[in-house]
């Protein structure tokens, strides 16, 4: 009796088990996605303060920001020929852990580094120097950022980029067997009903995931970079301030903390699973088994594929939808719009930045509560619309069509919203009565260090890159200690007084229509996302259709999101009108010329907007052709039967007769 009520027993504690439920793998699974999305989102949050902090060029931050996606490139192809051969939770786990080290190795730097020197007017315990005008000895006036380059700076630069590269590289490897095997499980064990429903709530947290990761650095960087080596009364600087760092380490540490643990829970659940039994889908669900079973053969044969067949059969699936014009053209579509979301993603907070004046936490606080939900609502109002009306091909062709035609429209004026260049004495602004040369002249007396750095601003509204270079010779401190103002000036005219901080680019009117218009034109482009998958799924033969999409992710990736930053960070270099130098090295960009940049970095984004919007027509006329020989082969198939209909008709009176 009680040897037969124990497997009983047995088999009800692995029912009650979470790890035999769908449910649980699709909340785990979510939670992993979002920390997932957390670590790689993170540092396009925080690339503008990790530029400040280690002097790199916008070209060099757009290379490390795409270079998680060269070791997910290199394996993705694997994933689909692995499919179910492997325990995929297992494969998973391992993959989220390494997504885990390489936060953890993001953050490194900050802990094999020095802390963070900045050039100050008030002795400091760091350092005694000082960057006001001292006519005295030639010595006397040299402050940090004019020191001799420190011992091992150089290498310490160069071990600080390898650390980071590396750490991106392991986040993309770690990243393949995410998405891909969680979706395919998902499917397998998932009831035929839910399996939608499980699939919309994971890619619904893939376009939420950046935007709180955004919302997440907008938080970090309100914190100082060494919080753990300073205390807050030593820090001399607010926010605001131009030479300001954020703790951008901290947000890695908590995003790969997070995606250790929801990496634990994948070593529990079974290779396979019981299928999720839904009440009411019995007949449904029949049927769905009887399908399956016709179409086993097929997939046992795909399992016993060698990988050397694979590799064989890849490249003509490849060319064989590649020939094929609609896909051809979906999937350039797309590629152009990966390559404005990469631009958009990696340097809109620093865009925002130095064309607004704001600060880094408020820019990202915008793009994570603004533009990203905007994107959203477009995707999700694109699919709305596809569902409503049921579409044919060429339908959904011409909703991509006026969608672009639309954010084309929206997006054009932003090229004109946008502030003038600071006038800066000696860098941008050159005038005859007290700036720009003769600035030059009236600071002579000084000494200043060329590369000084801590702007002050005039009474005139001229920016000059530090009291020394402003001639500024006494300082009145507040009670707490921070500067309240410069005085004794001997370039800033007669007031002789300037001011701590920039001067800002003073044009805040035209922030709120340049952010509601860029809002606008991601929710129209959004509005292309859903039907141009469907172009894609729906116009291929369905033997292909894995390696269809599969095939599509791939050259997004080459295409788009590798390339794609570094073409932004090269273009954003070009507008630099001084380059801050670092042991005879050009570092990072310290004034921009804004018109240039705004153009140049919107004028990108419109330039693949425009290829997006000409492939979409390139396939509606395609398809719109297609249905009109269809419709001809159609009328040509039905005149012989007419003939014939009419032909007896003439027939029978003769008959009767």
């Amino acid at each position: 009796m009680t040897g037969s009520s124990q497997p009983g027993v047995a088999r009800s504690r692995l029912c009650r088990s979470p790890f035999l439920s769908i449910k649980f793998f699709v909340f785990c699974h979510g939670l992993l996605q979002l920390s997932q999305l957390l670590v790689s989102g993170y540092l396009k949050s925080s690339i503008s303060t990790i530029e400040r902090r280690y002097g790199l060029s916008s070209q060099t931050s757009g290379l490390l920001a795409s270079f998680n996606e060269v070791g997910n490139t290199l394996l993705i192809v694997f994933v689909s020929y692995l499919g179910s051969r492997v325990h995929r939770p297992r494969l998973i786990g391992c993959g989220a852990l390494l997504v885990s080290l390489a936060g953890f190795l993001m953050a490194l730097p900050h802990f094999l580094t020095g802390p963070y020197e900045y050039d100050r007017s008030v002795a400091s315990t760091f350092s005694n120097t000082t960057d006001l005008c001292q006519p005295g000895a030639p010595g006397t006036g040299a402050n940090l950022s004019d020191a001799s380059c420190p011992p091992h700076g150089s290498r310490e630069n160069h071990e600080v980029l390898l650390v980071m590269f590396v750490a991106q590289a392991l986040l993309g490897i770690g990243g393949v067997p995410i998405q891909p095997f969680g979706i395919s499980y998902i499917d397998d064990f998932a009831s035929h009903r839910n399996s939608p429903l499980y699939l919309g709530i994971l890619f619904s947290l893939t376009v939420v995931g950046p935007g709180v990761a955004f919302m997440l650095g907008s938080a970090m960087l309100r914190f100082y970079v060494d919080i753990d080596k300073v205390t807050s009364a030593e820090v001399q600087l607010t926010n605001k301030d131009p030479r300001w760092v954020g703790a951008w380490w901290l947000g890695f540490l908590v995003a790969a903390s997070l995606v250790a643990l929801c990496a634990l829970p994948y070593f529990f659940f079974p290779r396979e699973m019981p299928k999720e039994v839904v009440r009411g889908e019995d007949r449904g669900s029949k049927k769905k088994e009887d399908m399956l079973s016709q179409l086993r053969p097929r997939s046992q044969h795909t399992e016993s594929l060698s990988l050397m067949e694979f590799m064989r059969r890849f490249p003509v699936v490849l060319l064989r939808n590649l020939r094929h014009p609609v896909y051809l053209l979906v999937v350039l579509a797309q590629v152009n719009l990966s390559a404005m979301v990469a631009g958009l993603a990696t340097f809109m907070g620093k865009f925002l930045e130095r064309q607004f004046s704001l600060t880094a936490s408020l820019a990202n606080m915008i793009i994570g509560a603004v533009n990203i939900p905007g994107a959203m609502v477009g995707i999700v109002v694109g699919g709305a619309i596809l569902k409503r009306f049921q579409m044919s091909l060429r339908q959904c062709s011409a909703l991509c069509v006026l969608g672009m035609l639309l954010c084309l429209l929206t997006a054009f004026p932003l090229l004109f919203l946008g502030c003038p260049t600071q006038k800066v004495a000696g860098v941008t602004h050159w005038d005859s009565s007290g700036s720009g040369h003769h600035a030059m002249a009236c600071n002579a007396r000084c000494r200043c260090p060329e590369r000084g750095f801590n702007p002050v601003c005039g009474p005139d509204g001229v920016e000059y890159t530090s009291p020394c270079s402003a001639g500024c010779s006494g300082l009145a401190l507040r009670p707490d200690g921070s500067v309240l103002n410069y005085t004794g000036c001997s370039c800033v005219g007669a007031v002789g007084a300037a001011r701590p901080g920039p001067c800002g680019t003073g044009c805040s009117h035209l922030f709120v229509p340049f952010v509601v218009l860029s809002c606008l034109a991601g929710i129209l482009a959004s509005t292309s996302h859903t039907p141009s998958f469907m172009l894609i799924l729906r116009s291929i033969q369905p033997e292909d259709k894995s390696f269809a999409v599969g095939i599509q992710f791939m050259l997004l990736r080459v295409l788009a999101w590798m390339p794609g930053p570094v073409l932004y960070g090269s273009a954003i270099d070009t507008t630099c009108v001084l380059w801050e130098r670092r042991c005879e090295r050009r570092a990072a960009c310290r004034y921009y010329d804004n018109t240039l940049f705004r153009h140049r970095y919107l004028g990108l984004q419109f330039f693949f907007e425009v290829g997006a919007f000409l492939c979409f027509v390139a396939v509606y006329v395609i398809l719109r052709k297609q249905e009109r020989e269809a419709s001809q082969a159609e009328e040509a198939k039905a005149e012989p039967e007419k003939e014939k209909l009419a032909g007896k008709s003439t027939k029978s009176p003769e008959s009767k007769v």
